[in-house]
């Protein structure tokens, strides 16, 4: 099948693990239209928001376009001389191990393949990581102690052939939404049962049949209560387990330690007695069970335990491999498992393959690598410890922004600072990272302009294509490295492009494999450049001679030395850290619905800042109430490691204790409010991911004295001490922003923003404390800042349309400063559809006027008719309305 349909060019999403396949339509002048790709298998047209926004972030707005050396002007020459150079310097002066990489999910396999050749096989160096690390180590090592490998055994179809789906720390419907509404519909068309297992009630619990709110680290408790269910009440698959898997007593022996009986698991989960029970019986009457986990199981302390809890009861019944039937690990990233793929992580080599003396011999005799590494390297959280101890001296980081997203971010911006050299690999010019004291950066090209293929979630390889040309002097990320690597005198980085780095990669995955390991895509190593193009999507295994598979171990087969899978005897579960007097209540971070990571991309779409606009502080009510918190309001959150200042959210579907904040705000998209400064850096001992769901914290009021508003068609400088977030606009930005100084004092600050040039008016009422003002140019708005002891919320939206308009009678002119015409409409609330700009008061309206059901609302206001992610909020909202019952959370 040809890629070019009528112009348009068929691509992969750059966000998460799903993996969604889009058809591109380019206009020409650097735009693009974008829409789901009905023929892909991953999600048969349908995207989520943020894809479909896509074609509103591929401008070139902030975008790094030439070779920076010490923040001057280079070209490629001159950058890949130094760094060479350095690296260099760095080997004769403290060896390979002072050198580390650290890589990032949004790499095309390619990219990452040729990273990692050079590092651990040229360069001699182990510490190679991701920041994969951060999302889904702990699955890869449940994966390899239960299959002796890192295979995922299911495929999203099972999702629809399912007869109960359990979804265990996934708020699928806002990080997962195109796999959220498959099982919403494998819910009204086949009658299959959904469970929610989630401390937090989210919006995927709207959707589920039962809500199981356990509390926080104790998933482990509920599915070692599972096993022993299911050997009590002889619904274990006794021949599946005689035949292939082993070490199941004594598994099933510490299950029983942990789980004694029913009474210890609700008070040890949290959960009620009935609740458990029907979980228990759903599982074992319901004969096809897909269990998807995500981040709430991955990222903890022990989060690699949680996987192998969850793959003990899949194993024990033989539900796997099998129609309908499987564990189902949700990755976060486009490419995290393509990473995994080539030794991504510290502790792999490319293809699947480990550091023992046979593996290491075989991939540098691929290679023809002098130098290959000789063990496993430092993961992520390791990796900058040993930079901020100055045990590492260069540091290269491609594609992801560490100084915002690693924990105790405070200190790894600080470590990064100390490098004698450090790389920097990226798209756009401002990041956290980019000014943690980097030397060199260099231009990458971004979505549009890589070319490779990336792998999902269910094992399935796409192709990643190019619809635009890449900028300036940007170059794939698989060129810096090649150009560095040839400077040093390395051979076999001459590739013509990625169908040839595509081909090794193959080779090397079928090479002296005769089967033992999972990873073969052998079928595909002899693929020409027109055969790459056309590349359509596979699962592997894609052995040569053999068709793709799609699912593995029904038989059994698996890859461990002796051919069977491993049941594990998890250590019984615990939080690293509990709360204290000094720390009361516990941080989880995570994501919101229509943001991605630190925004680089998600944050250059007007529509996208709408639904959740600034970070919040999410908290129980009574949690609330004790600290003296209100909605509104905002909150200092302090932890032995950092402090952040948030908005107040109440949210009742917090448990008592827990308090919530998303990670994506970074320095450069707003101030004091970078979240994971705060989040501790405790790791799985096995799996190396930090625990981001559970840091001891201490929360006060903050006293705002003022707050405000800023728009202005380009961004303005800002005070450091100044709280705020910044907002993407047509042609500009917004900005909310809060301080403890006093409306007058605070004026003084930020009148001077606003410019001299043009028409400029101001309004100050020194006695309520409201300031104003406005600079135009040719009648056309330029900046507006509102000063107020409270933020004017409901101006906002008037402010925007203001904003838009090329021209302002005078009557709007004079409205600026008044506040507010006489004609505003009232204010809508909250936006709930992205796609169609519905906001919770037109929802409102709908159901007065009859639409009682989602539907029905979406035929009056097309809200949940796209992307279907505003769903779940919308039927939260209906239930929520008066004089209509809601039906309970667990009917």
């Amino acid at each position: 099948m040809d890629a070019r349909l009528s112009g348009s060019i068929k691509t992969t999403c750059p966000y998460c693990g799903v993996g969604c396949g889009v058809v591109v339509s380019p206009d020409g002048n650097g735009s693009a239209a974008v829409t789901g790709d009905t023929d892909h298998p991953a999600n048969h047209g349908r995207l989520c928001v943020k894809g479909a926004a896509l074609g509103e972030t591929i401008g070139l707005e902030g975008r790094l376009l030439y070779p920076t050396i010490h923040r001057q002007r280079a070209t490629w020459n001159q950058a890949s001389a130094f760094i060479a150079d350095g690296l260099k310097q760095t080997l004769e002066k403290y060896g390979a191990g002072a050198i580390a990489f650290y890589l990032s999910g949004q790499l095309l396999t390619e990219d990452y393949y040729v990273a990692n050749k050079f590092a651990k096989g040229f360069i001699g160096t182990p510490h190679v990581d991701t920041n994969s690390r951060l999302c889904m180590a702990s699955s890869v090592a449940g994966h390899r102690r239960a299959f002796g490998s890192d295979t995922v055994p299911n495929t999203y179809e099972d999702l629809d052939e399912a007869d109960l789906i359990i979804l265990a720390g996934s708020n699928a419907a806002w990080c997962h939404p195109v796999l959220y509404q498959r099982m919403q519909t494998a819910r009204e068309t086949r009658g299959a049962i959904l469970v929610n297992i989630d401390p937090r009630v989210t919006a995927t619990s709207a959707g589920a049949d039962l809500s199981l709110p356990v509390a926080a680290g104790m998933d482990s408790v509920l599915f070692s209560f599972l096993l022993s269910e299911l050997a009590r009440r002889q619904k274990t698959d006794r021949a599946f387990i005689a035949a292939h898997t082993s070490s199941f007593d004594a598994a099933l022996a510490r299950a029983h330690e942990i789980a004694p009986d029913l009474s210890s698991v609700a008070a040890r989960t949290s959960l009620s007695a009935e609740d458990i029970a029907r979980f228990v019986d759903l599982f074992i009457h319901r004969e096809r069970v897909v269990t998807c986990y995500s981040q709430g199981v991955n990222q903890s302390a022990q989060g690699t335990d949680k996987v192998n809890a969850i793959l003990n009861c899949h194993l024990a019944t033989g539900r796997i491999g099998k129609p309908g039937c499987g564990p189902l690990s949700l990755t976060g990233q486009p490419n995290a498992m393509g990473g995994r793929e080539v030794g991504g992580l510290a502790n792999m080599l490319a293809a699947h393959m480990g550091y023992t003396p046979q593996e290491r011999e075989r991939v540098a005799r691929f290679w023809g690598a002098p130098h290959l590494a000789g063990g496993e390297g430092r993961k992520a959280v390791a990796m900058f410890d040993a930079v901020a101890r100055g045990a590492i001296k260069a540091l290269w980081v491609m594609h992801t922004n560490p100084a915002v997203t690693m924990p105790r971010a405070d200190g790894v911006r600080a470590a990064m600072k100390k490098l004698d050299l450090f790389v920097v690999s990226e798209a756009m010019s401002a990041t956290d990272t980019n000014e943690a004291g980097a030397h060199v950066l260099l231009p990458a090209s971004a979505w549009g302009e890589k070319d490779g293929t990336v792998t999902n979630s269910e094992r399935r390889i796409s192709r990643q294509r190019p619809f635009l040309p890449a900028p300036g002097d940007a170059r794939p990320d698989w060129e810096h490295i090649c150009l560095v690597a040839r400077r040093m005198g390395y051979a076999g980085f001459d590739y013509e492009g990625p169908a040839a780095i595509f081909r090794e990669h193959a080779a090397l995955s079928a090479f002296e494999n005769d089967g033992s390991r999972d990873f073969d895509i052998g079928a595909v190593a002899d693929i020409d450049d027109t055969g790459y193009q056309a590349l359509t999507p596979f699962h592997w295994p894609w052995r040569k001679g053999a068709k793709p598979q799609d699912r593995l171990f029904a038989a059994g087969g698996f890859f461990a030395p002796d051919g069977r899978a491993r049941f594990v005897a998890i250590s019984p579960p615990h939080l690293a850290h509990r709360p204290s007097a000094a720390y009361p209540l516990m941080l989880n971070t995570g994501r919101v619905r229509d943001h991605w990571h630190t925004m680089t991309r998600t944050g250059k779409a007007p529509r996208l800042a709408r639904h959740v606009s600034e970070p919040l502080l999410a908290l129980n009510p009574d949690d609330a109430a004790h600290h003296g918190l209100r909605s509104g309001g905002y909150a200092r959150v302090e932890s032995a490691h950092g402090s952040v200042t948030l908005r107040v959210d109440i949210d009742p579907g917090l448990p008592a204790g827990m308090v919530f904040a998303p990670f994506h705000w970074s320095a450069a998209t707003g101030g004091l409010v970078r979240v994971d400064a705060v989040v501790q850096d405790d790791v799985d001992p096995l799996s190396g991911q930090p625990e981001s769901k559970a840091t001891p914290v201490a929360v006060e009021p903050v006293a705002m004295a003022s707050e405000g508003i800023l728009l202005s068609r380009h961004p303005l400088p800002l005070p450091a001490w100044l709280q705020h977030v910044r907002l993407r606009l047509a042609d500009g930005e917004a900005v909310f922003f809060a301080s403890t100084r006093a409306p007058a004092a605070l004026q003084a600050v930020l009148a001077n923003l606003t410019g001299e040039n043009g028409n400029r008016a101001s309004l100050a009422d020194h006695d309520t404390g409201h300031f104003r003002v406005a600079s135009l140019q040719a009648d056309r708005l330029e900046t507006a800042l509102f000063v107020a002891p409270q933020r004017e919320e409901a101006l906002f939206d008037w402010l925007i349309d203001m904003f838009a308009k090329d021209k302002l009678t005078t009557g709007e002119q004079k409205a600026l400063l008044a506040g507010r015409t006489a004609d505003a409409g009232p204010d809508l609330g909250p936006l709930l559809c992205s796609c169609f700009a519905v906001r919770r008061a037109t929802i409102s309206e709908a159901f007065t006027s009859g639409a009682r059901d989602v539907d029905a609302i979406g035929a009056l206001t097309k809200a949940g008719t796209n992307c279907g992610s505003c769903r779940p909020e919308i039927k939260a909202l209906i239930n929520a309305m008066p004089g209509l019952a809601a039906p309970p959370v667990n009917a």
